[in-house]
Order: structure tokens, then sequence, then C-alpha cells
């Protein structure tokens, strides 16, 4: 092996995945004493694949099912929840898959070789995040933030809507009475990171980790 492929070999080795926030550097403010009513956390590097297909083709459907453990959600805006993975309707034919950090790779090579016909996955993992906010007040600051109405008898647990958020697209869901989860765009994190701030300062940001 010549010293360039050696070098680049070693440097393959040593790529390092990054959050959208990384240059927040949430695990450090996580470790400051903090006190407030909202609590902001960044689900990192979770996987994420959007898959396309007709749900009405029973081959289609079933072999998903059977990839994913859960079927596929077919009513609008629900999800569901296996605790390994997390399916959210997008439209009638697309839903967004986000499993573990690493497990997106072997879920996808398992799909795409027991999928036929006509269908669409892609990773997208490297350009979103997921952000968990809760507390008594969290709903509060998502209200004065997103158009949508977010009382929990139009959003319940588990239901999922895209939306506006700060004049930026967000997937949002309810994961209980007071907490919610918003899937970001990575190009977004910095500007969302910097509203969530401001829209929490009257109530108090608490960072975890």
């Amino acid at each position: 092996m010549s010293n360039i492929t050696a070098k680049l070999a070693e440097t393959a080795t040593e790529v390092r995945v990054e959050s959208p926030l990384y240059h927040a550097n949430l695990p450090e403010l996580a470790k400051k004493e903090q006190q407030g009513e909202v609590v902001l956390r960044e689900k990192a590097l979770l996987g994420h694949l959007v898959l396309r297909g007709n749900v009405n083709n029973e081959l289609f459907a079933k072999t998903v099912e059977k990839v994913l453990g859960v079927a596929l959600p077919t009513t609008a805006c629900s999800s569901v929840d296996s605790g390994q993975v997390l399916v959210q309707w997008l439209a009638p034919d697309e839903w967004l898959i986000i499993t573990e950090s690493g497990r997106e790779g072997q879920l996808e090579a398992r799909l795409r070789e027991q999928l036929t016909g006509h269908y669409s996955l892609v990773d997208v993992s490297g350009g979103q995040t997921v952000l968990a906010l809760s507390g008594p007040k969290a709903e509060l600051v998502i209200r004065k933030s997103c158009h949508y109405d977010v009382h929990i008898s139009n959003l319940p647990t588990g239901k999922c809507v895209g939306t506006t958020f700060a004049k930026s697209a967000v997937l949002l869901r309810r994961t209980g009475a007071d907490s919610f989860e918003m899937v970001i765009r990575r190009s977004f994190s910095d500007y969302l990171w910097m509203w969530l701030q401001d829209a929490s300062r009257e109530y108090g940001l608490v960072i975890e980790k």
C-alpha cells in the first residue's frame, strides 16, 4: 500500500459525524445548573429514512411491516412507535422512519433486499435532527411560534403534522401531555436554536443531555 493510499485509509476511519447543533455544545450546557419550565433536548444522530410506496399494495405493506416490526400508519398525521422504530405519516404514499443511530443502514438494506416494484427509499439522516421540547410551558412556546392549533384536543399524543414553526418547516409531534418533538432541517438548525432560546426566555430554558 502506498503512503497516499495508507493516509486516505487512515483519514476515512477518522470521519467524525456531527449533529446539526454541534456548535451549540448542548452536552456542556446540560452540565450547568439551570432552572426553568421549558426543557430542550436534541435527539441527535438518529437514523432517518424517507419511504414512498403504495400502501394499498398488500405485498409492499406486508413487506415493510415485516422489516420494521410495525405496520405503516395509514391515517393522515398519525404515527406508530415500537420503541425501536418510529414511523410518521407524511403523505398517503410517504413516511418518515426514525431509528437509533447506526441501525438505518441495516433497515435500508433489508428493505431494498425484500421490496419489489415501484418504491423510493432515501437516507436523510445527515440532513435533519430531532428536538424534544417538554415542561409545563413547552406548549406555550410552541403556540407563539407556530400557527397550527396545538391544543391537545387538536394535537393529541401521537399525532404528527408538517407545519411552520418560526417561519421554518418542521414535522411536529406531540409525545405526551406536556411534551413534543420536532424534526428540523440541518439548514435551519442555527436559526431555530436561537429562536427557541429567545421564545423560552420568559419561562426559563433548561438544556438536557
